[in-house]
C-alpha cells in the first residue's frame, strides 16, 4: 500500500502532506486526516496505512507548515513526561498562532486537493482528527456541511468554539473523550449543546484515558482507546460514505 508525499497549494504557500490509499487502480473516499499537535511523523504514516486499508484515501496534512515541513519541532522517538514540556515548549506558539483563520483558509485548500485526486472517487468525504487537530476537523465539517459526512475528533477540545460551531455542522459526528479530560458532567452539558443544535453524533468518554490515548509514540497511549477509536471510527466512515463510485 503505497504513501505519497505531496505538496498542497494553499493561500499561505505549499502545505507538505502525505496520502496513504490502497495500490488496486481503483477510486476511493476521501479522508482528511488532522495530526495531534506533536504532528506528522512515524505514529500517523501508521495510523493513516491502517485506515487506508480499510479501502480509503487518507490525506494528512502538515499543519503547521508556514513554520516549515514537518515534523516542525525536534520529536524523540517516545514522547514522555521528561521530554514533553520541552516538545510543547516549541510547538505551542505554532499552535497558538494558527488561528480559526487560517485553519478554514488551510481546510479549503485541504478538500480542494483530497476531492481531485484521480485515486478519490466522487462524493462526500469524511474528516478526523487528534487533540488540537478534533479542533480542526470539526471547524472543517461546519465550514464544508455540503461537501463533509461525516467527522470524528478524538481527545480534542471540540467545544472551544461552542453553539455557534455545532448549529453548521450536517455532518454526522463522533467525539471520543478521554477520562481525563472529560468529567461526566462537562460531557452532559458538550451533548446537550449537539442536541439542542440538532448534530446527528455520539459522543462518550473512554474508559481509563488520558488526553492522546490514541498516540503510540505517548506515555499517554491505552491500547484499548486505540481499540475503542477504530470500533468506532470505522463503522462511522463505512455508514456515511460511498466506496466505488
Amino acid at each position: 500500500m503505497p504513501i505519497k508525499t505531496l505538496q498542497i497549494p494553499t493561500a499561505d504557500g505549499q502545505a507538505d502532506a502525505f496520502a496513504a490509499f490502497p495500490d488496486h487502480g481503483e477510486r476511493h473516499p476521501g479522508v482528511l486526516m488532522y495530526a495531534d499537535g506533536f504532528g506528522i511523523r512515524p505514529v500517523l504514516r501508521e495510523m493513516a496505512h491502517e485506515l487506508a486499508g480499510h479501502g480509503y484515501y487518507v490525506l494528512v496534512p502538515n499543519s503547521f507548515y508556514r513554520h516549515g515541513p514537518g515534523p516542525v519541532a525536534e520529536l524523540p522517538d517516545y514522547i514522555g513526561e521528561e521530554v514533553r514540556a520541552a516538545v510543547f515548549a516549541q510547538l505551542m506558539p505554532l499552535i497558538e498562532a494558527h488561528t480559526a483563520e487560517r485553519v478554514l483558509g488551510d481546510a479549503d485548500a485541504y478538500l480542494k486537493f483530497l476531492t481531485t485526486q484521480p485515486e478519490v472517487c466522487a462524493g462526500p468525504v469524511a474528516v478526523t482528527g487528534y487533540c488540537i487537530g478534533g479542533l480542526y476537523a470539526m471547524r472543517t465539517a461546519a465550514a464544508h456541511p455540503n461537501q463533509v459526512a461525516a467527522v470524528a475528533a478524538f481527545h480534542g477540545p471540540v467545544g472551544v468554539d461552542g453553539p455557534g460551531l455545532f448549529s453548521k455542522l450536517t455532518a454526522r459526528v463522533h467525539l471520543g473523550h478521554a477520562e481525563g479530560d472529560m468529567t461526566p458532567e462537562a460531557l452532559g452539558e458538550l451533548n446537550r449543546a449537539l442536541d439542542a443544535a440538532g448534530v446527528g453524533y455520539t459522543s462518550e468518554i473512554y474508559p481509563g484515558t488520558i488526553h492522546g490515548f490514541t498516540m503510540a509514540d505517548t506515555d499517554a497511549f491505552s491500547a484499548s482507546g486505540l481499540k475503542r477509536h477504530w470500533d468506532r471510527l470505522l463503522p462511522l466512515l463505512d455508514r456515511n460514505l460511498t466506496k466505488g463510485k
